[in-house]
């Protein structure tokens, strides 16, 4: 993976909410990997703090599309 560029903690912000709202079961992975990356690179808590919510949601996309995932395996055979 390339070294992310040095954004603004608008940008950065603005960076994983787009992450969000862009991801899919094929790309949670890598969005969920890149949102992570720019959230440690925010210089305060209280930016971290404002990152949360969509932290949190796709996290809960990524498990909820896994469980989707394992549940249909489960029933194919």
């Amino acid at each position: 993976m390339k070294p992310l560029p040095m954004l603004s903690t608008d940008a950065a912000l603005a960076e994983i909410r787009r992450l969000y709202f862009a991801a899919t079961r094929e790309t949670i992975e890598r969005d969920l990997a890149r949102a992570l990356d720019l959230l440690k690179a925010l210089p305060s808590e209280e930016d971290r703090e404002r990152a949360t919510v969509f932290m949190q949601g796709l996290t809960e996309m990524r498990r909820d599309w896994k469980n989707r995932k394992k549940k249909g395996r489960k029933t194919e055979g």
